[in-house]
């Protein structure tokens, strides 16, 4: 067999070190000058003077204006100064004092009488006050405080509901409550407090009800009067 014939001189395997070298040292330098190379936007001269066009055409024009003329000098009047014979009789003013009189009595505070203003009354309570508020029905009633009370009661079995709630709970006692009949005459400002809230909200909604009454007056002015009263949930 015939080996194949190797030149010395073609060998690659030789010099391999040198060209890795060679590589490399390109490669870096080709890096380096991409990381390093900067452009430019070129601006031509045209779009310049278009710029410096357009800020020329928003300055203002010059104008001139007139100015009025000055004012004229005053004329300056001089007194005339007379002088007074010595034969003029000079009349004197006399000259009053400022000092207080000391012979004069001096008022105190106690010998005046002061007006105290009438309170001003917002709010007056359904057993004091003077016109009770008139629930609808009791216009023509000698006692509009009793027929209000008996109203109320009637109101409150007419419109009772047991909650079935707090019956499956067993739940019973009172509810007391407390609304104000307003200076309109509607049913504001409720104030409830019970054994639970199942039965607060079942007095709230039979007060809820109500029908808008004549507002209550102290002397001959509407007043807000506040009602109380209880509301007893009992099972049988």
């Amino acid at each position: 067999m015939m080996e194949a014939k190797k030149k010395e001189h073609l060998k690659l395997e030789k010099n391999s070190g040198l060209y890795f070298v060679i590589g490399m040292t390109l490669i870096l330098a080709l890096v380096y000058t991409a990381l390093e190379w900067k452009t430019f936007d070129s601006q031509s001269e045209w779009d310049t003077s278009q710029t410096i066009l357009k800020n020329l055409d928003e300055i203002p024009p010059l104008t001139i204006q007139k100015l009025p003329p000055p004012p004229k000098p005053k004329t300056i009047v001089t007194p005339e100064i007379k002088i007074a014979e010595n034969d003029d009789d000079v009349i004197e003013d006399l000259i009053k004092s400022t000092e207080s009189d000391s012979n004069k009595e001096i008022i105190t505070l106690k010998d005046v009488d002061f007006e105290e203003p009438a309170p001003v009354v917002d709010e007056v309570s359904f057993m004091v006050i003077e016109d009770v508020p008139i629930f609808p029905g009791c216009e023509g009633a000698d006692d509009k405080r009793a027929c209000f009370q008996e109203k109320m009661q009637k109101h409150i079995r007419r419109n009772f509901r047991y909650p079935a709630e707090a019956q499956e709970m067993g739940l019973q006692g009172k509810v007391y409550l407390q609304f104000t009949v307003q200076k309109d005459g509607n049913i504001g400002s409720l104030k409830l407090r019970g054994p639970h809230k199942i039965l607060e909200n079942e007095a709230s909604r039979i007060i809820s009800k109500l029908p808008k009454m004549e507002p209550g007056k102290q002397r001959g002015q509407g007043v807000k009067v506040p009602f109380s009263i209880p509301i007893t949930f009992r099972l049988q």
